[in-house]
């Protein structure tokens, strides 16, 4: 290791299925090349340590890691920048760095999907460019673009607005404010919830937007058991097959 050369940040996507009672094979959904790169890194940045070695473990199983996971070097991000998130510049991740600055790669790891997107990761990659560190994004499962391709909507505008307001009353204004947006000017809106609440998600648009707007909900991606489904709002409300709302969903509305 030539202290010299910085390592390089790899920006390393997980399986879908975090979180669920069935999880896909991982040679399914992963690509070869992202496990064997994933395999040699030393070191990591991530949500959740527990839930890091427990994806680890499950590349071992097909891609050998260079080094024991016991021995990794596994740095969490803080639990303010779960909560709050990392997209404002109030959090200095460059310390998170100081491997790659020794020349050691990093790898950035969410829960599920790519890091950074929908997920805290946004302050380690700005702060790697900030400190002349390569940045190197993964090939991997996301479910918004996956969500995005298979509705049906808008895939040449759309926006992710993150998670609505819990309370009734400001998640029915901002469901009127993202259809009207939505109308006006053909951008599809895309946004997610908690898998427990998804259910009353699902009330509330049934309630709150127009007949003719559609919806569009995809269940669980890259599972066996994944389930998409986009139709008029008027169309969910004669009867619509049952969307299986325990499982991660990502909801979108267009025209």
């Amino acid at each position: 290791m030539n202290p010299l050369v910085k390592g390089k940040l790899y920006l390393v996507p997980a399986p879908l299925d975090f979180g669920c009672d069935v999880q896909a094979p991982l040679q399914d959904v992963m690509p070869l090349a992202t496990l064997q790169i994933a395999a040699r890194l030393p070191c990591w940045i991530c949500e959740n340590a527990k839930s890091t070695r427990a994806y680890l473990k499950r590349i071992n199983d097909l891609q050998p890691l260079a080094t024991p996971v016991q021995s990794l070097q596994i740095q969490e991000l803080p639990r303010e920048v779960h909560k709050k998130g990392d997209h404002h510049g109030n959090f200095d991740a460059r310390p998170l760095l100081i491997a790659a600055m020794e020349g050691r790669d990093i790898g950035l790891v969410s829960e599920a999907g790519m890091p950074a997107i929908a997920d805290p990761g946004s302050s380690v990659v700005r702060a790697a460019h900030d400190l002349g560190i390569q940045v190197i994004p993964l090939t991997g499962p996301m479910s918004l673009i996956l969500a995005l391709a298979a509705s049906g909507l808008n895939g040449q505008n759309f926006a992710f607005v993150g998670y609505l307001p819990q309370d009734g009353g400001e998640r029915a204004q901002r469901i009127k404010e993202l259809e009207s947006i939505t109308l006006k000017t053909g951008q599809t809106q895309l946004f997610i919830e908690t898998p427990y609440r998804n259910a009353a998600l699902l009330q509330a648009l049934l309630q709150t937007l127009q007949a003719n707007t559609r919806l569009a909900l995809s269940c669980g991606l890259t599972m066996s058991n994944a389930w998409t489904r986009s139709l008029q709002v008027g169309g969910w409300k004669k009867g619509a097959p049952v969307a299986p709302l325990g499982l991660p969903t990502v909801f979108a509305i267009g025209r």
